[in-house]
Parts: structure tokens; sequence; C-alpha cells
């Protein structure tokens, strides 16, 4: 039996396949013959041995949720595709030449999933050079800006994938130059140093694809255990602790083992993404989560006393008395560390912060946070204070407030008190 054949005729091959072809428009693939009709279905998992009979050698699935799949057709409107959608699932498609590099790319990118408070990460290798970090519709936020999540495709995912390209790349930057010279890089691409480099500095995205501007309506990926014709290899789903030592073999027809799922919505939490879709938007429309020119803001030498904090900030420092931990110790690391507070100084703080509110988070995660913050390589600013997901949602709000960050806030008066003119209130 074509060994292709015997590998889709596998029963825990055929499942696995299955579960994640519901309400997804299907691409089938006959080797270098091309795609089959569009759109098409999976909907028992004997189609899957008869589309192999039929000389199919893999199967793609639209990152798009379809209430009806078979109704998608060519040139729909927006308005139209909005209707169908039932939602969407995020993709992050990381691919190199090198699948070393995609390796290095992955974990960064699961780093910086997890710092947004994101658990349910899912991964596959893409029978290529390539690695597939992803999270299912079921942990995103009902809605991000007062706009339905599931109306927010392409924008939220394009959004996403440029907010981590930025949160990872200095990281990216120094894992690629511990491991490989420019003058290596170059030689092995075929390419100058120069085109290497964006303003003067190596862009580890010349070697790495990372692109939101691929992502469009009807987008597809391979599925999990599909079989890429170009090398072979099996498209499996990897566990996230395993990426590092991932070897290819591994995804060789004849070693693949079902032992992880891609895409387990049962193991997520509703709304579980709500931080990085929001950051992401942020990051997008350039409104926070970017520091003052140096003469705007410069931070202090001597740290600031409390005494000179906004009310909302102290509100948060008494304590959370419901939801909304994870948001208070970004906001409260992001605005002391512009305070001029020591790493070890915000960490002893929020340790004891931690104790006041109504169910104490784990002290690993506070401390993970603060290394987190203490790796980047420039000051992160609070969000700002008309921030609707933050201090309105948190409860503590300013009353009549007039200033664009907390930040702002010290920083008027700190003049104030220069000046004479200080009054608090």
């Amino acid at each position: 039996m074509d060994p292709i054949l015997k590998f889709y005729s596998r029963k825990d091959i055929q499942k696995e396949i299955l579960s994640i072809a519901k309400n997804r428009e299907i691409a089938v693939k006959y080797g270098d013959k091309g795609f089959g009709k569009r759109p098409d279905i999976l909907q028992y998992e004997t189609d899957i041995q008869e589309l192999a009979k039929q000389g199919v050698t893999s199967f793609h699935a639209s990152v798009e949720r379809w209430r009806n799949p078979l109704e998608l057709k060519p040139g729909m409107t927006r308005p139209q595709l909005d209707n169908l959608r039932s939602g969407f699932d995020l993709i992050l498609d990381i691919d190199s030449k090198f699948i070393e590099y995609s390796k290095l790319t992955a974990e960064l990118v699961i780093e910086s999933l997890k710092f947004n408070n994101i658990k349910n990460i899912s991964a596959k290798f893409s029978g290529g050079t390539g690695i597939h970090i992803a999270l299912p519709f079921e942990s995103f936020p009902e809605k991000v800006n007062d706009e339905e999540i599931k109306l927010l495709f392409p924008e939220a995912p394009k959004a996403i994938i440029d907010y981590i390209k930025n949160l990872i790349k200095p990281f990216l930057i120094e894992k690629i130059l511990s491991l490989s010279k420019l003058e290596d890089i170059s030689k092995s691409l075929n390419i100058t140093i120069k085109e290497l480099k964006v303003d003067d500095q190596f862009d580890p995205f010349k070697i790495i694809e990372l692109d939101s501007q691929l992502i469009s309506s009807r987008h597809m990926i391979r599925l999990p255990y599909s079989v890429n014709e170009k090398t072979n290899l099996v498209s499996i789903p990897l566990k996230i602790d395993q990426i590092k030592n991932f070897k290819p073999l591994k995804a060789k027809i004849e070693n693949v083992e079902v032992e992880t799922k891609f895409l387990d919505s049962s193991k997520s939490t509703p709304g579980e993404a709500s931080q990085l879709f929001i950051q992401a938007f942020d990051f997008t429309k350039k409104q926070e989560i970017k520091i003052p020119k140096q003469e705007e803001y410069e931070i202090p030498k001597i740290a600031i006393k409390q005494d000179y904090f906004p009310d909302c900030i102290n509100k948060l420092l008494k304590g959370v008395k419901q939801d909304g931990r994870k948001r208070t110790v970004f906001i409260l690391i992001s605005f002391l560390q512009n305070m001029g507070w020591t790493y070890e100084d915000i960490q002893k703080t929020l340790l004891k912060w931690n104790k006041l509110n109504y169910e104490p988070l784990r002290e690993g995660y506070i401390i993970s946070q603060v290394s987190w913050f203490k790796r980047q390589p420039k000051k992160i600013l609070p969000p700002n204070c008309d921030h609707e997901s933050y201090f309105k949602t948190l409860g503590v709000k300013c009353f009549n407030c007039k200033y664009k960050n907390p930040v702002n806030f010290v920083k008027i008066k700190l003049k104030e008190v220069k000046s004479g003119k200080h009054n608090r209130g």
C-alpha cells in the first residue's frame, strides 16, 4: 500500500484531522496536480481515507470557522463574510529556511503569550521548516472596543502579529546572533549583510517569516497530521515544552504517533486572551505601550514616593476586591518602574499587595512578570487613563480625570512642587 494512503487509513489520524475540520472550509491537494474544488468540507472520518485513495496528499483548512462553509463563494463582500463567520482561531505561522530559527522564534512567541496570561497554547510542526503557534477562538474575549470579536477578522490577528513581533524582536536578535554571525547568515542565504538590516540594525524578520499582511479571509493552513508533499514529513502537533528539542525525523510518516492535540478548545478559559487583544490593538493605534521621548520624561534617579501618585494607582495598591488582578499587576509594574523604583522594591511591594487581594495570585506569577519587565530594552508606560479596559473597568478611574496617563499626573505634580504651586487634590 502507498505510504500516504496507509497513513491516512489510520483511525487515530482520521479522528485527529476530523476534529479540527469541523465548521471549516477544507481544501485538498492532489500532489503536484494542485488543489481540488473550493469550498469543500470533511464530514466523516472515512472521507479522509476515500480522498487519499483518489490521490489526495494533504488536507488544508480555513483559519476562520463558518456557520456553513459550503455557502462560501468567490467575490463575497465583507458584510457577507462577517455574517457567515462564526469565529476564527489565531494562527501564528512562523517560517524560515532554517528550522532552528523557527524554533527560537516559536519559543519567544510562546513566552509573549504566557506573559499575556494565556495558558492554552498549541503548536505544530509545519512539515517543512516552520512552526505554527495557535490559540483557539474559545480563549478570546467576546468583544474588543465594543466590537464583536468574530467580526474582527483579519484586523485582530494582524494586530496581534505586529504586536508580538515588536515584543520579541530585541530578544530574537540576541538569540540569533548568539548562534550565527551575520557574515555566515549572509553567505548561507546568498544575500548581502546590508539586506539583513533595517536602519543599520540586523532585522531578524528578514530571515524569519511572520507576516501579518499574508492574512486574509479564507486564509488556510495545513491541517495537523497532514503530509507536506515537498518533504514527505507530517505536520504533527508539538507540546510547547518540546519545541526546543524537536527533530524533523519524528515527523517521518512511519514515525508519527498521536501524542498531543492541536487547538484543543476544551482547555481554554473564556476570555483568557483578553489582555493580548487589548495590548495588540493599543499597539496598532500607537496610543500607549510606548515610552515618550527622553526630553519629555526622564526616569527619576531617586524613587518617587507614593504621596505623589494619582488616586487611581493608590486605590489599586490597596488590593483588588474583584476580577482584575493580572491587569493590575501590569499597571503597577509599568507605573512603578517609571517612578524610578528598583525592580527589587517593585517585587517586594507587589508580593505584599498580593495578600490584600480578594484571592492572591501565585507568587511565581508576580515574580515572572517583574522579571519580564526587567528584561525589556525600554521602559513601558502604563495604559492611558481613558483606556476602557483598565482603570474604568477596575473601578478606580479618577473623577473628572484630565490627565493622559498616570505618569503624566506625577510629572505635572512634581513640576508644581518645584514652582511652589503644589496643591494636591
